[in-house]
């Protein structure tokens, strides 16, 4: 493939993302009998469009994240092209938590599909460390470039990413517009798949992420502005492990959970039907604070995708180790 460009992008576009294309009329693809049929009157067409355009390819890497979107395009590549025209590549830094790195060799091996850890060097950018809204367009700019260098090296014919229909009408999306200019495909959105459809597909195929909650790389849990670094995101990470096996141990159920940095502040957020127990539960508490948090904090409202939008923090100093030493 034509290896996708080197050179950074110097700055994140602000302008609307393009609205996602309607589904039109398909001709049945053949051997896509076993394609997932719901009450949903799209969904069956939207399958046969996803298969068409990966069976037109000669092979194909997935951006592979393990969530719903990025394993249901691995699980339909594999279906167009066969398993061994299919590599599945993670970008591996410090914003991978070792629970996702763990979940996508495991989703990859169940599927069949060679799966690789591609080194990324986001933490090296000026952009995505100063943590601005439009960090994620450097990270993806930085993922897209190494998977489009390891693409040629393996002799894979293109990349596609997980975004979906909705994804692309969500105004400012710096991540989706910085594969698009990379020249990501993105077989999802392309074939008018929205995140329900998705899920129920994925349920229909018998997908282990069908209800997989969202995930998205630890840096989004560090409140904007503040400075990202390979302490903060360790730091985020001991902290929702902890606080994991501490509402395990309580009996507390939880199928959102998010610890966010607001400088040596914690505020721990979870399924809104969850927030009362947890605000009792004393020992998740302290399993956060013990993660190098001086304050500790429960989210009345519970978990929303996206809080962080709209939260504002004081500058604070570094943030603390869990024996109590400042360090970055």
């Amino acid at each position: 493939m034509t290896p996708l460009p080197t050179t950074p992008l110097p700055t994140a576009p602000s302008g609307p993302s393009p609205a996602a294309p309607a589904a039109a009329g398909h001709r049945p693809v053949s051997g896509t009998a076993h394609l997932a049929v719901t009450e949903d009157p799209h969904l069956a067409g939207r399958l046969e469009n996803l298969h068409a355009q990966l069976a037109a390819l000669d092979s194909l890497v997935v951006a592979f994240s393990g969530g719903a979107d990025s394993t249901l395009v691995l699980a339909a590549a594999a279906r167009a092209l066969g398993p061994d025209r299919v590599l599945a590549a993670t970008g591996d830094s410090a914003s991978l938590s070792d629970r996702e790195r763990r979940a996508v060799r495991t989703i990859a091996h169940d599927l069949g599909v060679r799966h690789a850890f591609v080194t990324t060097r986001e933490l090296e950018s000026d952009g995505y460390r100063r943590n601005a809204r439009s960090r994620c367009w450097f990270c993806k700019t930085e993922l897209l470039q190494k998977l489009g260098e390891f693409a040629t090296e393996e002799g894979m014919d293109a990349i596609a990413t997980g975004t979906n229909a909705d994804d692309l009408l969500d105004p400012f999306r710096p991540g989706v517009k910085a594969a698009a200019a990379l020249g990501a495909l993105t077989p999802l959105a392309d074939a008018g798949l929205t995140k329900a459809q998705v899920r129920a597909a994925s349920r229909s195929w018998g997908l282990p992420t069908w209800s997989k909650p969202a995930s998205p790389c630890l840096s989004s849990r560090i409140a904007y502005g503040l400075t990202i670094t390979r302490e903060r995101l360790s730091r985020v990470e001991r902290a929702e492990e902890a606080l994991r096996t501490a509402l395990r141990e309580a009996g507390i159920v939880s199928g959102d959970l998010r610890v966010r940095d607001l400088g040596n502040r914690a505020l721990i957020q979870v399924t809104p039907s969850a927030v009362r127990d947890l605000g009792d539960c004393r020992p998740a508490l302290d399993a956060v604070r013990d993660a190098g948090f001086d304050d500790v904090e429960v989210d009345p409202l519970g978990f929303r995708s996206g809080s962080l939008n709209t939260m504002a923090v004081e500058p604070t100093a570094a943030p603390r180790s869990p024996e109590g030493s400042n360090g970055q």
